[in-house]
């Protein structure tokens, strides 16, 4: 049995657990046991803590299970960035795990579509680049579209959309030297999802904020309510906005007119205090 290929993991747990599997099935006598001593543990119990999500990976831990695995220092660096994405506390230290695990170019090679997929969701203009092709006059020229965003964006940043936008199969270069947006699922994996998601609001939240004195009333619409609710109704509250987003939806998809400008239109309900102590 050949040993996992660390790089098409996003899971180090995962890994971990068919490493040993691998290992296993190329010496019988292999144990989480013998495990621990490579590494320099004395719990026989230790990899099976981590694997199964009892216990995490300190920095020490890290080094040490590396060392165990007679990992280089490249499939270290990228098995520990694997550890810091699992484990980090914020969003921002996943963030940064993240832009490790991405920069790497074997991981590219293996999960380029899952690393593509991430990136749409993080970054607006990606979003919004694949909205502007739908008008008639898009260029897909990295100067114009960069010009053409609010707020705009370098040309590279246009660039590199484009090229993702592309691998995606979510937009699709004419002949005639336009392109075509395309209606494609894009799955991210699980063990970021969240954080893409996340990643999308809160810099489309950002966006709208910043649209209070970008634009004026006529091409801006805000609006809001405070209230105080019983926390039981926020399930319905959820429900409401979720079928607004599809009427919303399907008010510009039935436009027959020719696509003008790209806009983002924000549902929210979030809270503004604790809640009551019965």
């Amino acid at each position: 049995m050949a040993q996992p290929d660390l790089y098409r993991y996003l899971d180090y747990r995962g890994y971990l657990r068919d490493w040993f599997a691998a290992k296993k099935a190329g010496n019988r006598r292999f144990s989480h046991r013998a495990f621990s001593r490579m590494a320099g543990q004395k719990s026989p119990s230790l990899l099976v803590d981590v694997t199964e999500g009892r216990r995490n990976l300190t920095p020490s831990l890290t080094e040490a299970f590396c060392t165990a695995m007679k990992l280089t220092a490249p499939e270290a660096g990228f098995f520990t960035a694997l550890v810091h994405l699992d484990q980090a506390s914020t969003p921002g230290d996943r963030n940064k795990a993240w832009s490790r695990i991405a920069a790497t170019k074997r991981f590219r090679e293996a999960r380029s579509m899952e690393a593509a997929g991430f990136e749409l969701l993080s970054r607006w203009y990606f979003c919004a680049v694949h909205e502007l092709a739908r008008r008639d006059d898009f260029r897909p020229d990295p100067a114009w579209i960069a010009k053409a965003l609010r707020p705009s964006v370098k040309p590279s940043e246009a660039k590199r959309a484009l090229k993702t936008l592309v691998e995606l199969d979510l937009l699709e270069l004419t002949d005639d030297g336009g392109a075509e947006p395309r209606e494609v699922s894009v799955v991210t994996p699980h063990e970021v999802a969240g954080l893409a998601a996340r990643n999308y609001h809160v810099g489309m939240l950002e966006l709208a904020a910043e649209a209070v004195e970008r634009f004026q009333p006529e091409d801006r619409h805000l609006c809001g309510v405070t209230v105080s609710i019983p926390v039981s109704l926020i399930p319905r509250l959820k429900s409401e906005l979720d079928a607004v987003q599809e009427r919303l939806l399907d008010l510009c998809d039935s436009a027959t007119e020719d696509r003008d400008v790209v806009v983002q239109i924000g549902l929210q309900v979030f809270p503004l205090s604790d809640r009551r102590v019965p």
